[in-house]
């Protein structure tokens, strides 16, 4: 039986477990019975862990099927860090009961079989002590020093408690990659789960304490089959409530059986060692099996490697002397060293590789890409206007109309303002010339009937040009998201140079407005009929591009000779690239076409501004207010120099993009980029090579996880099955600070709902941008792909070899510096404040023509 003291309750740190054995007999307890309890406990637990979607070699072997690995290292950590003996002779005192048969054993003495524990305890003189004294009465170290190995190098780390403490804080670091707010914070589930199975333990009538001494023999049977409710009655309300998962039956089986046999095993081991043993195996489970390959730095993968051996080291030296070939257990070293070497090779050789291919090579497509840039962006300034009669003598020519009243001051403005960009404002016509078909009048008129149509959910916009003060009203809210501070802050400096008039202003992330084949009908009220449509949460391509035919557009299709890409998507025309009707393959790869978060079509001819709309769309494009929001301004301190910056691609951001309703969300865009850089699914991958001094495609599953720095930092906008599922599939973060983009040398910006609004912030930092987009916007007419930045394709394909390229060779890497410093000095000149004043403006005075209740219809 045991002794009065081993009923005292132990500290709440260490939790205390007995393998009680009789005196001169072994335990009546069946063996079976524990493993098939636990196995049917490990079935269900990893039921409900394992990733959904096709398992891989690299989730199968990764532990994070099994759970938190951070939360697993904080429990290591607080297991670690106990005192040892006031005598040094036994390691630290964690799951402390003595085996009695074992203790006797190991002192080399015979053991009567009689008496009770405190025979034990006496023998155990100098046992381990906790803060405040009373766990040395309670707990004693398992395996003494003395049958340990002497170990010069792992002694320390298992005997002595600032050493242990260390192999922790190097274990958790590790695990949690940096992260440690996250590792904070997975102390919660795992305390929360450390009270469950407490209140699960059986417990006798003078165990009164929060955590009572636990005979694992005897009660592992109700333990489990207790877990094993209380995990169905969790399922069934999980399944209730987000549905089953999809989880293929026999690889779960198969992990749940491994680590049934992990947990029996280890306990067997346990009953020869010390306890503390469990979670150096536990650890060294973790560690070991993370997948290099997987790594976005050199650093996490070294760490993962030191844990490794650390863990491994430990478990060796903890063995009793008298094992067999306690040496022999570091050829489990290469379990975590071969996959580790492999992948550094695997580095080395893509490395050489391209370099090999590019270094002395000036026909890869970036290259030929960018000459044909310079070409462009030195033609762009050198046709704009250099008085106010070219500057009129080019509207006309490019238009085939004159000019609107108060250009020539316009022009003065921006002049003064030195505005790189007289003459390109395409864009501008091209969004309202469609309108001129109405009149002056029945524009207002459309407005006014569309403001009032149910479910527009429309801002109805006025300004003063006297005062430049601008006043916004909608039916039901009252918070426009800062539109009219924007335009009083973007027309100050221009008041009485414009007449008073009004506009629509769509306050959603989305566009809005398709134009109908025809002007529209004329209802018995004499109004055009006007079509809103709610579309959120549902396809919308077809939709949107129903009038394909009739909208291909000539713009970016001109004669200018190709270039050779190699089969690859490398974007040679950005606006062809986002040309809709060019692309059918675009409706399965965007989740504004697949299920947008909000999208209240409007089938008419009227104006709106939006921030952004794609190539199909009637939206008038207006600087978005995100711009000016604090949280996407750029701080120069906050900057590091090209060479201080790590040599690889940053993005952290939500799911937004789309709303998930089904199990299409791997295909919308910013899922398909973060499963590209996590690595998530064995995909095959084309880069450029050069084979017997030929430049050729060749395609591998090889794809170097140190070029990317990407997470999903929230996961929302779906159904809550579906964002189960996400959680389960990526690795998210908790947390990322605003700035951390600005420590890589490539930062990546994409769609979100609608535009991005820390596209500037990137442009104006030292790193080079890579732009996935297809979204219109006010800017695109100065920026130049290739120059200012660099656009990606929807697909993603070339986005390997393009980061081959760019980190991996010498010309690659000076190629992105200079991206990052022509971008950055071109947004200090064209994309400054006043610049969005001066576009405004101009946009202002074609809106206030196109209303004038005097212009007749087809008039300009």
């Amino acid at each position: 039986m045991r002794s009065r003291e081993s009923l005292r309750c132990p500290d709440p740190l260490v939790p205390r477990g007995r393998f009680e054995q009789t005196r001169k007999s072994s335990s009546t307890h069946n063996d079976s019975g524990d493993v098939g309890a636990a196995l049917l406990l490990l079935i269900l637990s990893n039921a409900r862990k394992v990733a959904v979607g096709p398992p891989t070699a690299a989730a199968a072997e990764s532990p994070e099927v099994f759970g938190n690995r951070t939360g697993e290292a904080i429990v290591a950590a607080a297991e670690y860090a106990v005192v040892p003996s006031a005598a040094g002779s036994g390691p630290s005192a964690i799951w402390a009961p003595v085996d009695e048969a074992l203790a006797s054993q190991g002192r080399g003495g015979h053991h009567s079989g009689k008496g009770d524990s405190s025979d034990v305890r006496d023998e155990h003189v100098g046992g381990s002590r906790m803060v405040g004294g009373t766990a040395e009465k309670r707990l004693q170290s398992e395996v003494s020093a003395e049958r340990t190995p002497k170990s010069f190098v792992f002694h320390p780390f298992v005997n002595t408690t600032w050493a242990t403490i260390l192999v922790a804080s190097c274990i958790i670091l590790a695990l949690s990659n940096g992260d440690l707010t996250r590792s904070v914070l997975s102390i919660i589930p795992v305390a929360a789960l450390l009270v469950v199975y407490v209140a699960l333990i059986p417990r006798s009538v003078k165990d009164q304490c929060f955590l009572p001494a636990v005979n694992i023999e005897h009660d592992i049977v109700p333990l489990s089959t207790r877990v094993v409710i209380v995990l169905i009655t969790a399922m069934s309300i999980e399944a209730a409530l987000f549905g089953l998962r999809e989880s293929p039956v026999v690889p779960t089986l198969m992990l749940a059986l491994a680590k049934a046999l992990s947990w029996y095993l280890t306990t067997l081991t346990a009953q020869h060692t010390s306890w503390c043993i469990a979670t150096a195996l536990i650890t060294f489970s973790y560690t070991s099996t993370y997948d290099p390959f997987r790594s976005s730095s050199e650093v996490q993968a070294l760490s993962y490697v030191m844990a490794s051996s650390l863990a491994l080291g430990q478990i060796i030296h903890t063995l009793p002397k008298y094992t067999r070939a306690r040496t022999a257990f570091w050829a489990f070293s290469l379990v975590f060293l071969i996959p580790y070497l492999a992948n550094v090779l695997a580095i080395s050789r893509a490395r050489s590789s391209a370099q090999h291919s590019f270094d002395h090579f000036d026909q890869h497509p970036v290259e030929v890409l960018v000459k044909r840039a310079e070409a462009d962006f030195e033609s762009l300034l050198r046709k704009q206007s250099q008085n106010y009669t070219a500057a009129h003598g080019e509207y006309q020519r490019r238009y085939g109309v004159k000019p609107p009243h108060g250009f020539e001051a316009w022009y003065e403005f921006a002049t003064l303002h030195q505005s790189p960009i007289i003459d390109d404002f395409d864009m501008i016509y091209d969004n309202i010339s469609p309108f001129w078909i109405l009149s002056g009048k029945e524009v207002l008129e459309t407005m006014s009937h569309v403001h009032n149509t149910p479910q527009s959910e429309l801002w109805l916009c006025t300004i003063s040009g006297h005062q430049a003060k601008t006043h916004c009203s909608h039916h039901h809210r009252t918070f426009d998201r800062h539109i009219h501070l924007l335009f009083e802050d973007l027309v100050v400096d221009v008041r009485g140079n414009f007449p008073d008039f009004k506009f629509l202003v769509n306050h959603i992330d989305e566009p809005r407005v398709l134009f109908p084949r025809h002007s529209g009908k004329v209802n018995h009220h004499g109004n055009r009929q006007i079509n809103v449509t709610n579309m959120s949460h549902q396809p919308v391509w077809d939709s949107i591009t129903r009038y394909c035919p009739a909208q291909i557009s000539s713009r970016g299709t001109g004669t200018r000779q190709s270039v050779e890409t190699f089969g690859l998507p490398f974007v040679t025309d950005a606006l062809a690239a986002m040309d809709l009707c060019r692309h059918p393959e675009y409706s399965a790869l965007h989740g504004l076409f697949m299920g947008p978060t909000s999208f209240r079509l409007i089938e008419s001819r009227v104006p709106i501004l939006s921030t952004g709309s794609p190539s199909t769309m009637g939206d008038i494009i207006y600087p978005s207010p995100a711009y000016a929001e604090p949280e996407f301004q750029y701080v120069d301190r906050h900057d590091v120099e090209w060479d201080s910056k790590q040599n690889n691609i940053y993005w952290a951001g939500s799911t937004t993009g789309g709303f998930v309703s089904d199990d299409k969300w791997r295909q919308y865009h910013r899922q398909r980029f973060v499963r590209l850089g996590q690595k998530v699914e064995k995909q095959q991958h084309s880069y450029l090579r050069k084979r017997n001094g030929v430049i050729g495609r060749v395609t591998s599953s090889f794809l170097n996880s140190r070029w990317f720095d990407v997470a999903f930092t929230r996961i929302f906008q779906c159904e809550r099955k579906f964002c189960r599922d996400q959680r389960a599939f990526f690795t998210v973060k908790s947390w990322a600070d605003k700035d951390r983009a600005l420590g890589s040398r490539l930062v990546f910006d994409i769609d979100g709902n609608g535009i991005s609004g820390r596209y500037y912030k990137l442009l104006a930092s030292r790193s080079a941008p890579l732009k996935q987009t297809l979204l219109r916007e006010w800017h695109d007419e100065r920026l130049v792909p290739w120059l200012h930045y660099i656009p990606i394709s929807q697909s993603l394909e070339e986005l390997p070899e393009l980061l081959s390229y760019l980190t991996s060779t010498r010309v690659g890497q000076r190629r992105a510096k200079e991206v990052a410093e022509r971008g950055r000095d071109w947004s200090s000149k064209a994309l400054r404040k006043i610049d969005r004043s001066i576009y405004t403006y101009r946009l202002l005075l074609e809106l206030a023509r196109l209303q004038d209740p005097e212009r007749p219809a087809g008039g300009s």
